[in-house]
């Protein structure tokens, strides 16, 4: 089974993100902020990484970046999922690299579509 990264430092929406994902039948691991991911992403990458934009230490573009600029993650699949929502962030997070970017608060189906779209790429 796919394991999906869900990054996000506020543990409310963490969760929420998390049940939405594991009653879609999506095997989940979490991390608290950018730093946090990074190591776990490399020590065992997951499929998918689902990642705020606005967290202490490091910030999501800074996360994004970071995975894009090394070979062994460059074409780890990344969905923004943020309350930082306007075009220009969008704009900028599709230029970093993300797969996509769903803006807070979503529908449930939207992120249970767009993870599973590209788990099966």
């Amino acid at each position: 089974m796919s394991k999906v990264l869900v990054v996000d430092d506020v543990p409310s929406e963490q969760e929420i993100i998390c049940r939405i994902l594991i009653d879609a039948g999506i095997e989940v691991l979490r991390a608290g902020d950018g730093e946090e991911a990074i190591a776990m992403i490399r020590k065992t990458p997951p499929a998918l990484v689902v990642l705020d934009v606005v967290m202490p230490r490091m910030n999501g573009f800074e996360v994004i970046r970071e995975l894009r600029g090394d070979r062994a993650t460059a074409y780890l699949p990344v969905v923004f999922c943020t309350h930082k929502n306007t075009e220009i962030d969008k704009a900028w997070g599709t230029d970093l690299g993300a797969d996509a970017y769903l803006g807070k608060p979503f529908q449930p189906q939207q992120l249970v579509k767009i993870v599973q779209r590209l788990l099966s790429a």
